[in-house]
């Protein structure tokens, strides 16, 4: 059966200064963002995630989350197909389960299920 990537939800920028980065996008996008803790800042832009994680690692760019039904599934067959876990399926809160793996050619893909996601 292939796997089914349901489109793209979320990309993540690492934000090495958080108030800096928060600033710039409120102010870019004309939009304050709907969550801001010292540990994330999230934007709703046309109802995907633009997110800021101030302890990302930068040399790994900005992180993207494909749409999945089943992120441990997902996350099984990419490992079959020789990817490695970086950060395993994990409840983020409300039912929304991430994942990031790395491919064999060196790059980080996520996966996300969000249970509250509409398109817009």
């Amino acid at each position: 059966m292939p796997l089914s990537l349901l489109g793209l939800r979320t990309v993540i920028y690492p934000a090495a200064d958080l108030a800096a980065s928060k600033k710039w996008w409120s102010d870019f996008l004309g939009i304050a963002p709907y969550f801001d803790e010292p540990f994330y800042v999230g934007f709703n832009v046309g109802g995907d995630e633009l997110g800021l994680l101030p302890d990302a690692n930068r040399d790994d760019g900005a992180q993207v989350y494909w749409g999945v039904d089943d992120v441990n599934t997902t996350v099984e067959e990419s490992v079959a197909h020789g990817a490695t876990v970086l950060a395993p399926p994990t409840d983020v809160g409300e039912g929304i389960v991430t994942a990031t793996v790395r491919t064999p050619d060196g790059s980080v893909v996520g996966f996300i299920f969000n249970p509250h996601y509409t398109q817009s």
